[in-house]
């Protein structure tokens, strides 16, 4: 059986049930095998689950004529969103990407591809690896908080507001001039306000860190 398919099945079925709820067993039977069969291509969960990870990254689809002629926020924000789109399609694997730092094939594709980026952008090395894992960090937290299981929803977002409405106004003004604020921003519109103050950060140490040599350079 193709290793491969062991793995598109098992993302399939943690799109269905969750991570928790997946065994061995259970996949076996999706493939109409025998858990014998799973553990020759893996040593156990773990390593499948590292495996799904790394697929879910391969979805990340970005042709690289689309980035030509870009500038490197451009790029990023091509990059960020379409990882981003990826990541709520699988709402219930996303804690496998915050589990531990991904290395497959498909996540060092895209690991050198982003900080070759950086770098071709004047980045210096250690900015442009602080950037890549910055980003990588702002969109897979955002994901988990917003479309993770357990996340809120808009029921969860209006009570949280009665809430607010309903604190005390002589200790709690500012939160409760807030309220809506706080409680109906669309969540896309809140995913690229934060990503926007990312790179307004990274732009401004990008500038800083091409000035440096220049300084050093007059005395």
């Amino acid at each position: 059986m193709d290793a491969g398919r062991i793995v598109d099945t098992a993302l399939k079925l943690i799109d269905e049930v969750g991570i928790q709820a997946l065994t061995l067993r259970m996949l076996a039977d999706a493939l109409e095998s025998g858990t014998a069969t799973l553990y020759r291509h893996f040593t156990g969960k773990d390593e499948l689950l590292a495996l799904v990870a790394d697929r879910i990254l391969g979805e990340v689809r970005v042709p690289p004529e689309e980035l030509d002629g870009l500038s490197w926020r451009e790029a990023v924000n091509a990059v960020a969103e379409a990882f981003y789109g990826t990541l709520c399609r699988h709402p219930n694997a996303l804690s496998l990407l915050a589990a531990q730092v991904p290395v497959g094939p498909n996540a060092l594709r895209a690991r050198e591809r982003l900080i070759t980026l950086f770098l071709g952008h004047g980045f210096p090395v250690g900015l442009a690896a602080r950037a890549f894992t910055a980003i990588g960090h702002y969109v897979i937290g955002f994901a988990i908080q917003q479309h993770g299981p357990g996340a809120p929803g808009p029921e969860d977002h209006a009570q949280l507001r009665d809430y607010y409405l309903s604190l005390d106004p002589a200790a709690h003004p500012a939160t409760m001039a807030a309220a809506d604020e706080l409680t109906s921003v669309p969540v896309h519109e809140e995913f690229w306000f934060g990503l926007g103050l990312l790179l307004d950060g990274l732009e401004q140490a990008r500038a800083v860190s091409l000035r440096e040599p220049e300084a050093a350079a007059g005395h």
